[in-house]
């Protein structure tokens, strides 16, 4: 174990002796800052220029983040990389080494930089003496750790069972070996609940010896936001989370609220005990906890936390060292940026003015009333602007297509670190308010059912006078600096022509300039990814996560029968009639399934007088067909269930089923055969 953790270098070079020092401690760091693509280039004079000025006008004096970051320091393990069963790399660290030094990377804005490397802390962490204990930097959010008369309180179990294992086998080491009496699911987002195995087993919680604690609302919303888009879903996120490229300062430096997704086994084990009610208080283990639901904020089910004798506010994912996504470029239901803003203020009246620690599931804490009173009201207005302001410009006329070039944050909320635009951005920000309240129509007809742009695109090439104009065109913008404009040209070329290489390289490059000088680590990633596909195809992408066992067990049966009524190819389907009767009898369920109009639906709680087939099969026996290891047809021929009547509804159904394909294009001739 290390005694002290690394030391986060402030964004200045200090001195020459101190940053060879460090290089000399980081083996082939020096390698690392050439570009990983052989196409691709260092920031241009432009990038530079602009990173230059925002280090100047950004308030760098202010180095609160990086004491309380260091503050409470424990031990980090051994090896900063977290090792699979099968030998695996689950997490590593030791890809980010280029920001333990004080280097300033013109291809990193300096704001995400200066984030990146607050990010950089790996290892145990004291926030409240003998009482409140933090693991960071072992997935993308942090594992709390509430100490109780006889053992753990676990707020969050991160994203997977190796990085779960892992952070708490290191509490266990410096603390002392404790039983967990807790598991509190702060949200329904993965990141937080998917490791749940690693730490304690389901055994444990039906005995009674654990208590899961979760939100209103946890299990439905655990399980439908990641099924029914789930393939577009996944091949977004390894978009906005830079999955797909190197980590450099040319690439993917971190995820705003972490470093990045661990890549490991994932689970959840249902909670015994449900807060319902606003405010809910309850004493576990010893400890005194109020509950405060938060729904529709950072997740549909959500909620905050109140320890009324220790005066600690744990914000959950409402409140983190960032503005966060209103709208995520993985793709999700839009947020209520007003009613986030009154969440936090709620929070603020009924809590903050009291609390002397906010502590959060992502990044740092902080400590004293006035600081926490401070970061508290700037998010509070951070959001409620965002909605507001979006608004008044809407009822002036500004238009979706429009709003995020008007939309501007207000200068003292620029000056804040905590309200900077790291995960969320005021561009897809406050394009998702107005969709929210206006939809997606700007009110122009040409608009409302336009060409797609493979169908568009080949008259603005020849009215622009061919791709060979467009090119020099696209190139002289390129050369002032005129990225936005050189995009919008060279983007129509791309879609008219993909397999234009000259096209697809130019515009990776305009696309790479444009990566290096958004805040917003979202941004970066999606356009650095973007300019990758570009210049080298799609490659491999990685397939969305498998359904685990616990999680297939979670999933309602309705809800897999929705999810395979996405699969249908309808002009396939067209035509094509049935109803099933089908049965679970451990559970006692029951549905009937049509396929009519082109499309599957069911319900529950019914069976047809002149249904086609029953299929009956325990709900147990269904879990194996729904983690995608066998077809309900190939359960039912090897003995597993039984079906009565017309056999050839299987094979009807079956036939009118598509695969998705986890790496389908996004921009237009990336995918690689």
């Amino acid at each position: 174990m290390t005694a002290r953790p690394h030391k986060l270098p402030t964004p200045r070079i200090k001195s020459v002796s101190l940053l060879l020092a460090v290089v000399s401690l980081l083996p082939g760091l020096l390698l690392a800052q050439e570009h990983f693509n052989r196409k691709g280039a260092q920031a241009s004079s432009h990038t530079s220029a602009m990173q230059g000025a925002l280090r100047e006008s950004l308030p760098f004096e202010d180095e609160r983040d990086f004491e309380e970051a260091r503050r409470g320091f424990i031990a980090e393990p051994d090896s900063r990389q977290i090792i699979g069963a099968a030998g695996n790399i689950v997490w590593d660290m030791t890809r980010y080494d280029f920001l333990l030094t004080d280097d300033e990377h013109d291809s990193i804005h300096p704001s995400l930089q200066r984030q990146a490397t607050l990010n950089m802390n790996f290892g145990l962490f004291e926030v409240v003496p003998d009482f409140l204990y933090q693991v960071r930097g072992f997935d993308l959010a942090n594992m709390t750790l509430v100490k109780g008369e006889t053992g753990w309180i676990i707020f969050d179990t991160l994203l997977t069972d190796e990085t779960a294992a892992a952070a708490f086998e290191l509490a266990t080491e410096q603390l002392g070996k404790f039983p967990i009496k807790a598991v509190v699911y702060s949200h329904s987002h993965i990141d937080h609940f998917g490791g749940v195995h690693g730490i304690i087993d389901e055994a444990e919680v039906a005995a009674g010896g654990v208590e899961v604690v979760a939100p209103s609302g946890f299990m439905e919303e655990a399980i439908s936001e990641n099924v029914y888009a789930g393939n577009a879903m996944s091949r977004r996120a390894a978009l906005q989370y830079g999955r797909l490229i190197p980590s450099s300062p040319f690439g993917q430096v971190d995820s705003a609220i972490g470093k990045g997704l661990a890549a490991g086994t994932t689970g959840l084990i249902a909670p015994s005990l449900v807060i319902e009610e606003d405010y809910e208080t309850h004493v576990i283990d010893g400890v005194t906890m109020v509950f405060q639901n938060t729904p529709g904020t950072e997740a549909p089910a959500e909620m905050n936390t109140w320890f009324p004798e220790q005066r600690v506010f744990w914000a959950a994912e409402n409140i983190t060292a960032t503005i966060h996504n209103i709208y995520t470029l993985r793709g999700a239901l839009v947020r209520d940026a007003l009613a986030w803003s009154k969440g936090i203020n709620e929070a603020l009246y009924r809590y903050g003015r009291e609390a002397e620690v906010l502590v959060s599931s992502h990044n740092w804490p902080r400590w004293g009333n006035d600081r926490i009173q401070q970061v508290m009201r700037a998010q509070r207005d951070a959001y409620a602007n965002l909605n507001n302001q979006v608004l008044n410009l809407a009822n002036q006329g500004v238009t979706i297509n429009e709003i995020h070039n008007e939309y501007k944050v207000p200068e003292s909320l620029q000056q804040q670190w905590s309200v900077r635009q790291y995960h969320g951005s005021e561009f897809h920000n406050s394009r998702a308010v107005l969709n929210r309240y206006l939809g997606y129509w700007d009110g122009n007809p040409a608009t409302l059912a336009p060409l797609s742009p493979t169908d568009s695109a080949p008259l603005y090439v020849e009215m622009m006078g061919g791709a060979g104009a467009i090119l020099g065109k696209a190139q002289e913008l390129y050369d002032g600096g005129d990225y936005r404009l050189a995009m919008e040209i060279l983007n129509k070329l791309v879609y008219a022509e993909p397999q234009n290489a000259s096209a697809k390289d130019l515009l990776a490059a305009v696309f790479e300039q444009l990566g290096y000088q958004y805040e917003s680590a979202s941004m970066r990633n999606v356009f650095l990814a973007a300019a990758q596909e570009l210049r080298n195809g799609t490659g491999s992408v990685p397939a969305p996560r498998g359904t685990s066992p616990s999680l297939a067990r979670a999933m309602t049966t309705s809800q897999w029968w929705d999810a395979i009524a996405t699969r249908v190819d309808s002009e396939r389907a067209d035509g094509v009639q049935f109803v099933i009767n089908f049965v679970t009898p451990d559970t006692g369920q029951e549905f009937v399934v049509e396929l009519s109009g082109g499309t599957l639906t069911n319900i529950e709680g019914y069976q047809s007088d002149t249904a086609d087939a029953t299929i009956t099969m325990s709900r147990s026996d269904l879990d194996t067909v729904i983690m995608g290891r066998a077809t309900l047809a190939e359960q039912l021929q090897a003995g597993v269930g039984s079906v009565s009547g017309d056999n050839a509804v299987l094979l009807q159904l079956a036939s009118v089923l598509i695969t998705f394909n986890a790496g389908f294009e996004v921009m237009p001739g990336t995918v690689t055969e």
